[in-house]
């Protein structure tokens, strides 16, 4: 179900399968930082990497799915010129280190022996001064988090103490209730696990 040519097939059976708008808690923690170069990870359609381009960031998108680079590539236009767009699986794939000012994982969810290791990369290739912003559903939203194992969930803590105190200023560790999407329920809100770090 999570596998590469999964998804391949999953965004082939429809012509859209996000709304194309980017992910709010993205624009709630992003919005007042300085622009420069961002790592868009697991970019999906590319809503996250218009916005992020849209505002004058340069931006490096990455997924394992060449139909949805293929189609977020689309979507930006002009902008897309400005896009970095990398086909690599991010449990493999390791980014350039200390190099960018803004590292964003929406809704990455792996098993733990995956995703803790993805995450450590991804703190590294953040530049001095620069932010990383992990978000994930919260497992408590049983509605929303049924379809996936209980291990491919974290919370906020578990990622910030995961990061050394001594490199990192934690900004944001919470738990966050929005509105849902069409895709994770009709009518209700839903929790999101927001990590927002600085490195030192």
């Amino acid at each position: 179900m999570f596998d590469e040519q999964s998804w391949e097939e999953r965004y082939r059976e429809k012509t859209a399968v996000w709304s194309g708008q980017p992910n709010q808690q993205l624009v709630d923690e992003a919005s007042d930082l300085p622009v420069g170069t961002a790592l868009d990870v697991g970019c999906g359609e590319g809503g996250d990497t218009l916005w992020l381009a849209s505002r004058g960031w340069k931006v490096t998108a990455v997924d394992f799915s060449t139909v949805a680079l293929n189609r977020a590539a689309g979507h930006l236009g002009d902008l897309a010129e400005g896009v970095e767009w990398v086909h690599a699986d991010l449990t493999k794939w390791t980014p350039s280190a200390g190099h960018f000012d803004l590292v964003t994982a929406q809704f990455m969810h792996l098993p733990t022996a995956d995703r803790e290791p993805l995450f450590a990369r991804l703190a590294d290739s953040v530049a001095p001064g620069g932010t990383l912003l992990i978000v994930g559903h919260c497992m408590n939203d049983l509605h929303v988090a049924a379809h996936r194992p209980p291990d491919m969930f974290f919370t906020a803590d578990e990622v910030a103490k995961s990061l050394d105190p001594g490199q990192w200023e934690i900004v944001v560790a919470e738990e966050r209730r929005r509105p849902a999407h069409p895709h994770e329920g009709e009518n209700i809100h839903v929790a999101d696990a927001i990590l927002r770090a600085r490195r030192r």
